[in-house]
């Protein structure tokens, strides 16, 4: 059977030709998949019950149920395990802001990157997520909660880079009119260098936002931290940005976990700076996330803030990330990890 979900407006009329129906017809169908995000075909209630059925003969609608569901007390982030159709796991966060509602959803099933502060990784990979998992991420979390989501992070489990193709067709799909419609420019996409893909983003011409995860600002502290630093260094990666800042004139954002006595040094606060300037861009500060099995310890609120100042004082813009949902694990990888334990 085919997933229709993952099926685009253009591919949907094509394999419906058959059935000798008129062309608003895959409109309709492809609305109340990407709009209305219907877990099954029953649902779709201006098509005929005959029409419905052989739907549902030929085609079958991935649905993400959720697993588990943990809602933070201290400022109401929700965290999701879900589970897919063939029984595989994945995470997603969605998070309140002034501005609206995010949500972190996840790429593949597991990651193969092995960075050495990630819980994602442990668990290991088991494949890439379609673009209708990606999006049903979405659904779901809309129908469980009420709301109406209105930014996207492709920062949950696994590298969106290695899964490139159904990522940019989810994010295309996303952006469709015919669907949830969501504007391109509230979409963040966090990559760990993969770097000939970022070069490939930089010809799809897609107004997101770009997020290099670097964690360290010399090669021989990023290649311990990343095994992907081994294939494409600091430098190449930084440069690949350089040119995404260039071409689409979107800022682009840099994600250092810091890691106590490991990478929040003054000497690695300058040396960044100095890698880093001459172009439009943003540090997101992150202390690291306590996760067992990795035993990194957290850099001090002191450390940290130091870290913030070093930057600024050479000019590079630095913010300290706000830890949400810090009472229910929402750094994705650990529920995933302790259902496979279970």
């Amino acid at each position: 059977m085919t997933d229709i979900k993952s099926l685009t407006l253009s591919q949907l009329n094509t394999v419906l030709s058959p059935l000798g129906l008129p062309r608003f017809r895959a409109k309709q169908i492809y609305q109340w998949l990407h709009q209305k995000g219907v877990a099954s075909f029953d649902e779709m209630t201006n098509l005929s019950k005959a029409l419905r059925e052989e739907l549902s003969q030929a085609f079958y609608i991935p649905v993400c149920t959720v697993e588990e569901k943990y809602v933070s007390q201290l400022d109401g982030t929700v965290k999701y395990l879900f589970r897919l159709h063939d029984g595989e796991y994945i995470e997603a966060v969605v998070m309140q802001y002034h501005y609206g509602s995010t949500i972190c959803i996840s790429s593949q099933v597991g990651c193969k990157m092995g960075c050495t502060f990630c819980a994602s990784t442990l668990a290991g990979f088991q494949r890439n997520l379609l673009p209708s998992e990606m999006e049903g991420q979405l659904h779901a979390a809309q129908r469980d909660l009420g709301i109406r989501i209105s930014h996207v992070v492709l920062m949950g489990i696994g590298e969106p880079l290695d899964n490139y193709d159904n990522v940019i067709q989810f994010l295309k799909t996303l952006n469709d009119e015919n669907g949830l419609h969501l504007s391109l420019r509230d979409v963040t996409l966090s990559t760990c260098g993969i770097v000939p893909r970022i070069y490939d983003l930089i010809e799809e011409n897609l107004p997101i936002t770009l997020t290099l995860s670097l964690h360290a600002p010399n090669d021989r502290l990023r290649s311990g931290m990343m095994p992907v630093n081994q294939r494409w260094g600091v430098e190449e990666a930084i440069a690949a940005c350089r040119a995404y800042a260039e071409k689409t004139s979107r800022r682009v954002s840099f994600e250092y976990t810091l890691i106590s006595g490991v990478n929040d040094t003054p000497q690695c606060a300058a040396e960044l700076a100095a890698k880093l300037r001459g172009f439009i861009c943003h540090v997101n500060l992150i202390p690291v996330n306590d996760v067992e099995e990795r035993g990194n310890v957290r850099s001090s609120d002191e450390a940290v803030k130091n870290f913030q100042s070093a930057l600024k004082k050479q000019g590079i813009n630095a913010t300290i990330r706000r830890t949400l949902g810090k009472d229910i694990q929402a750094s994705c990888g650990q529920l995933r990890r302790r259902k496979q334990q279970s």
